[in-house]
């Protein structure tokens, strides 16, 4: 093993100029030369690419690297023939490509020039192309943004269903994983959808210590509350996410009419504008890019200093993905949503058309960010909880940066009501959601409710002496305390745990704090304004 190590490390200064690895780069690279099956959960900005660009570079044979987005594969296509004399090192094989440039790819990787083939998961399926990769040498396959493959992730692709039959089809291929954000649920599903149960999994932490989170009202005032932040930020990078094309026209034009050089991009411009716009902020013309969902993936900009979420995203996974697009080099990083719950039930209106089983799963989604948008424990602790993550915001990096922390609300003992709580999850048997439980506790009636005749036990309206606000966020801060645990399988239900279970045999303190009242007076402004702010911008994620 001591020569592999040498070799390794003489070969990343070879190839990438580095004389260490990052992380947890070393043990993945090592995992993967010896053909195991490898998964990697690793944020954006930890080095992730490398775990399978260094293996590709110095093993016989073809890597193929299944990636979702053109864009992404196009630099990191280029960034490796960088590295090298040969153009045919990294070649894209997707339908952009003439016949004659698919025959000069094939021809690269039949000489064994090409060490890195990156695929469509669409072109990966078609029958000419699975033929002809059965013909040549192939080192291992690596599936990039690996939580497509699940519909709980933030951006379920289908045809990443069809890989692992494709892989089969190809030979006894180590297969390596690789997602910037995975909560428990989605990584179980990668690996059982990849059949690869056996992988050695490497988990990199999610906390970012240098990013300050902070979640403000969204008022009619908005634009002039994100003109007066920018110009505190002068001169500083900064990217602001919104849902819709219209919104980010109408914003970056009064940006602009206040003397923030901003520039829009969405995916209604033509691919020249989108491509001028990317480059003008990457090259520091502009300060401020205004964005539908799909901007950043790929952008490598170390130092943008702040990321402003004008509407709230539709899952915590894409706002940990946005706002992890913020202080790359360490340096100050600064999260900012503004929060209304008319944006929330605007998104749940856009689900209404979709299958079931897809809403049931978008609004379990968006009920987690409505969790974290009205929480006021620690956000980070929140965050990394969603992860299946620990964090200690006592003695954690980074604890004291976020709103909540800073301005803390005043923390009344509950260790009765957590009693309560927890009794009635056990009593009513694990069949209900957050919604249901609460209204058990405060004696309400609804339609589940009633069905299961939870209003007739003892219990129903044992709570009633605080009201569904006040549950609600101590379900929430129990919930992260380990008490309940949340089956995201079954679209959000929540069961006790042995810890919970603990605590009612033997209870102790348990300081709550309230949630945030979010006063949404004049949002009708808003709303009467965006009445036609057209329809989420989806055609970029593809």
């Amino acid at each position: 093993m001591n020569s592999n190590e040498i070799d390794i490390h003489k070969e990343l200064k070879k190839y990438f100029g580095f004389s260490q690895f990052k992380g947890l780069q070393e043990q993945v690279i090592k995992s993967l030369l010896n053909r195991q099956n490898t998964f990697v959960i690793m944020p954006t900005g930890g080095g992730k690419s490398l775990c399978y660009q260094l293996p590709a570079l110095i093993q016989e044979g073809t890597a193929i690297v299944v990636s979702p987005l053109i864009a992404l594969m196009k630099n990191q296509v280029d960034a490796i023939r960088s590295l090298s004399s040969e153009n045919g090192i990294a070649h894209v094989l997707n339908s952009s490509l003439t016949k004659t440039e698919i025959t000069q790819v094939k021809k690269d990787i039949t000489s064994g020039l090409t060490k890195l083939l990156y695929v469509a998961p669409e072109s990966l399926t078609k029958e000419e192309n699975v033929n002809f990769l059965k013909t040549v040498k192939i080192s291992f396959v690596a599936i990039d943004e690996a939580h497509c493959i699940s519909e709980w992730g933030h951006d379920f692709r289908p045809e990443y269903r069809n890989l692992k039959n494709i892989i089969k089809q190809l030979d006894d291929l180590p297969i390596i994983g690789l997602t910037a954000t995975a909560t428990p649920k989605v990584q179980e599903d990668i690996l059982k959808n990849l059949d690869m149960c056996d992988a050695t999994t490497f988990k990199a932490s999610f906390n970012r210590p240098n990013l300050y989170y902070e979640v403000r009202t969204k008022t009619k005032n908005v634009e002039s509350d994100i003109i007066r932040f920018i110009k505190q930020h002068k001169g500083k990078s900064g990217i602001i996410y919104c849902l819709s094309r219209k919104k980010v026209e109408a914003i970056a034009q009064v940006l602009q009419v206040n003397g923030v050089s901003a520039v829009p991009y969405h995916a209604g411009l033509d691919a020249k504008t989108r491509a001028r716009h990317q480059d003008m902020f990457l090259m520091e013309d502009v300060d401020v890019v205004v964005a539908t969902i799909a901007f950043g993936m790929g952008i490598d900009k170390p130092d943008v200093r702040f990321v402003i979420h004008h509407d709230i995203p539709k899952s915590l996974e894409s706002y940990y993905q946005e706002t992890g697009r913020a202080g790359r080099d360490g340096g100050e990083g600064h999260c900012l949503a503004y929060y209304s719950y008319k944006d929330v039930e605007k998104l749940e209106k856009f689900m209404s058309g979709k299958p079931v089983a897809e809403q049931e799963i978008g609004f379990a989604l968006l009920q987690e960010v409505v969790a974290y948008a009205e929480t006021s424990m620690s956000r980070r602790k929140f965050l990394l909880h969603y992860f299946g993550e620990e964090f200690d915001s006592e003695t954690g990096e980074g604890g004291d940066m976020d709103d909540n922390v800073r301005n803390p609300k005043a923390k009344i003992e509950a260790q009765k009501q957590v009693v309560k709580l927890l009794e009635v999850v056990r009593d009513t048997k694990h069949l209900y959601k957050s919604k249901e439980i609460v209204f058990t506790l405060i004696g309400r009636v609804n339609a589940v409710i009633k069905a299961h005749r939870t209003d007739v036990q003892s219990f129903f309206g044992s709570g009633v002496a605080f009201d569904e606000k006040y549950w609600m966020a101590l379900l929430r801060q129990v919930l992260v305390a380990g008490y309940l645990t949340k089956d995201i399988e079954t679209y959000g239900i929540v069961k006790i745990t042995d810890k919970g279970l603990g605590f009612i045999k033997k209870p102790s303190s348990f300081m709550m704090s309230e949630d945030h009242e979010y006063n949404e007076a004049g949002d009708e402004a808003i709303v009467t304004a965006s009445k036609s702010s057209g329809v989420i911008d989806e055609a970029l994620m593809t």
